[in-house]
């Protein structure tokens, strides 16, 4: 399955991209399998999405949770918590 995921933020910050295409294994189906692959990559990845970060995800501009089921084609967008004043 293929993915663009996009990063906003103090996550495109830390991880120096803003966004990236990616191909993900067959075993990637939710957005939990997603940010476990990707904290998976290296100790800046792990610090920026790991299970201990609350970071906020959507697919296709629609918030969703870490049971989201993905599928081809669609965007993932991860940021921050945001908050109003």
């Amino acid at each position: 399955m293929r993915l663009r995921l996009v990063y906003f933020a103090a996550l495109r910050e830390h991880l120096g991209r803003d966004g990236e295409s990616l191909t993900v294994p067959a075993e990637v189906r939710t957005l939990a399998d997603l940010r476990h692959t990707l904290a998976s990559r290296d100790s800046r990845w792990q610090e920026a999405l790991g299970p201990h970060r609350l970071v906020r995800a959507a697919i296709d501009q629609r918030l969703a949770s870490d049971d989201e089921m993905l599928s081809d084609g669609v965007e993932v967008a991860f940021f921050p918590p945001v908050t109003g004043g």
